[in-house]
């Protein structure tokens, strides 16, 4: 299944008494890059993490974040250090014997300094399958968000391969007519050439010739690698590479076909294919 390149899925979770957040976001990338922000006392459970996208993520620049937020629960009271208040009052008490006037402190403002509140810890093992629960889960609906809008790049793409499938049809039907207007240019040049011979010129002439008349070519790989993209499009694994390679080479054909065109239906033919051509590889550039 054609999966996105961009999405974005968000979900919570409840571990011991903390309230988890996750984030999982990505944009186009050619390569895999993912990264992490996290608490730093969870910061031991990046490489875990790393590995869990890495299995179902290869391609876009991911970025995953894990927020914390302390819970207050009915009945919960808070633990104070007291140890660390002592401490703390008694280096205030020092300082304020260096100062020409003492200042005072509250009570909220001691219990903001870092150590006073002591926490429950929670054990590091639960932390951590917690966390790689919810990972999962987001990671759950963020795979399902990409597959959402691959879905929607793979129709959008088949149109435009189904559009250009006509343009090259029209093409070949165009082709016989280019030829008997070919042909009748060819002969009032000879009927000039006859009349003031310059066999080097009537040499040029055909050279020229052949190589215009040689678009059957460009028909023909159009239309293979127009079948090639639609094949592609129903794999189901990541493609993104392989069609972006795939844009070059129609790109390639549709140029080639606009440099010989010997009529205006032909030139327009080829700019349609190349407008079409370019809407594809901007769409190419979202999927995995």
């Amino acid at each position: 299944m054609i999966k996105s390149m961009t999405a974005f899925a968000g979900d919570s979770a409840d571990i011991g008494n903390l309230t988890l957040g996750c984030e999982l976001r990505s944009v186009n990338h050619r390569y895999s890059d993912v990264s992490f922000k996290l608490p730093e006392r969870m910061r031991y459970i990046e490489s875990d993490l790393r590995t869990l996208l890495a299995e179902k993520i290869s391609r876009g620049k991911v970025e995953c974040t894990i927020s914390s937020k302390k819970q207050i629960k009915d009945g919960q009271s808070f633990v104070v250090n007291r140890e660390a208040v002592a401490a703390l009052l008694a280096a205030a008490d020092e300082i304020e014997q260096m100062m020409p006037a003492a200042l005072s402190f509250s009570a909220l403002e001691v219990l903001a300094f870092p150590g006073v509140q002591q926490e429950p810890d929670i054990d590091k093992d639960e932390l951590r399958a917690g966390i790689v629960r919810l990972v999962k889960a987001t990671l759950k609906e963020f795979l399902a968000a990409r597959e959402r809008e691959g879905a929607q790049l793979k129709q959008l793409l088949e149109d435009r391969c189904l559009k250009m499938q006509t343009q090259v049809a029209a093409a070949r039907v165009r082709l016989p007519e280019v030829l008997v207007l070919l042909r009748n240019r060819l002969r009032d040049k000879i009927t000039e050439m006859v009349a003031q011979p310059d066999f080097d010129r009537l040499e040029q002439e055909l050279v020229m010739l052949t190589q215009r008349l040689d678009i059957a070519e460009e028909l023909d790989r159009l239309d293979a690698h127009i079948s090639e993209v639609l094949r592609v499009l129903g794999q189901n694994e990541p493609v993104g590479r392989r069609l972006d390679f795939l844009m070059q080479e129609l790109n390639r054909e549709a140029n080639t076909l606009g440099s010989k065109s010997m009529d205006k239906e032909m030139t327009q033919i080829a700019i349609e294919l190349k407008v079409l051509i370019e809407q594809m590889r901007e769409q190419v550039q979202n999927i995995e």
